[in-house]
């Protein structure tokens, strides 16, 4: 019997285009709250990140079956990418502008548990709203800098990922990255948040 769990994402990408559609369930279990986060993110709503997400998964398996994947980079920022895709067409059928406002209701994203095991409750309390400031301040952001600043900051994924993700030049991903910056200061400045612990 094979261990899916041991196998890497693109191997198991490889597993399903060979036929192994359990492989498939392993990946789709691995990246979906990934995906999920970061399309939600960007659209700022849960019936349209669902309609999204799905949209997103048959393409990827569309791309798969079809053969057009290929083990150039990690798998999960390439279904990123399809998902970046899905979500600029959903914008361009609706014909508006990527934009949020800064009151919208709901948070940007759900962090939890990111703060040291070890912190006191006093400590954990001033952790948390120092992460729910900042996802205001995020929720504040045009579109393309917020994306970049979730994908460098939640994501982890280097410039040179984001660009390729998002289609853009590393020097355009480098450029929103410090406009977001300046801006969050900004806002934070404006609202007397303090963003330290």
């Amino acid at each position: 019997m094979t261990n899916y769990h041991s196998h890497s994402d693109e191997q198991l990408a490889v597993m399903y285009i060979d036929g192994d559609n359990r492989a498939f369930d392993v990946l789709l279990s691995r990246l979906q709250q990934k995906i999920f986060m970061y399309i939600n993110c960007m659209v700022r709503d849960i019936d349209e990140a669902n309609d999204i997400f799905q949209d997103t998964f048959v393409r990827v398996i569309t791309r798969l079956r079809e053969g057009r994947y290929a083990q150039t980079g990690k798998f999960v920022y390439w279904v990123t990418r399809i998902a970046h895709n899905v979500i600029m067409d959903h914008y361009r059928r609706q014909g508006t502008a990527w934009f949020v406002e800064a009151d919208t209701p709901g948070g940007m994203m759900r962090i939890a548990n990111q703060l040291p095991p070890d912190m006191s409750r006093e400590s954990e309390m001033c952790g948390q709203q120092v992460l729910s400031d900042v996802r205001t301040l995020m929720d504040s952001l045009p579109a393309s800098q917020r994306e970049v600043a979730f994908m460098r900051f939640y994501q982890e994924m280097s410039f040179k990922e984001i660009a390729e993700v998002t289609g853009v030049s590393i020097n355009t991903a480098l450029g929103r990255m410090r406009y977001a910056i300046l801006n969050m200061r900004r806002m934070a400045k404006q609202h007397d948040i303090q963003l330290a612990l």
